[in-house]
Formats: structure tokens, sequence, C-alpha cells
């Protein structure tokens, strides 16, 4: 955590990319950063909520920001 702000990290290879591409921050700056990242890179549109599953699926009990 970051001043109280939970702190989230996903990475490619993890979705099955062969890519090593992390995504670092709070919850909406790793959705935006992996969203953009896998439609510019690997031509796959996730959606919002769908990134923000492998976030909540990753850190089971944080719900944060």
């Amino acid at each position: 955590m970051l001043g109280g702000v939970p702190m989230f990290e996903l990475i490619c290879n993890d979705y099955g990319f062969e890519c090593s591409f992390k995504a670092k921050g709070n919850k909406e700056i790793v959705t935006e950063q992996f969203k953009t990242h896998v439609l510019e890179e690997h031509g796959i549109d996730y959606t919002k909520e769908a990134v923000t599953q492998f976030i909540l699926r990753k850190y089971p009990g944080i719900e944060g920001n």
C-alpha cells in the first residue's frame, strides 16, 4: 500500500501472452495501462470490467481503490 491506497500489478505473461509488460499502481491506473497495452500490442479489447476482474482474482479480499 502506498499512502493507504492498495497497489496492484498485472503481468501480461500471466494472462497467456509471451510478453513481459507489467502494469503497476492503483486499481484505476493498472486497469487503464493493462487494457491499453493489450489492445495496442495484442489486439484484444478487454472491457474495463474484465480487467478489474483480473485484479480482483489476483488479489482476493481487496475490493479497493
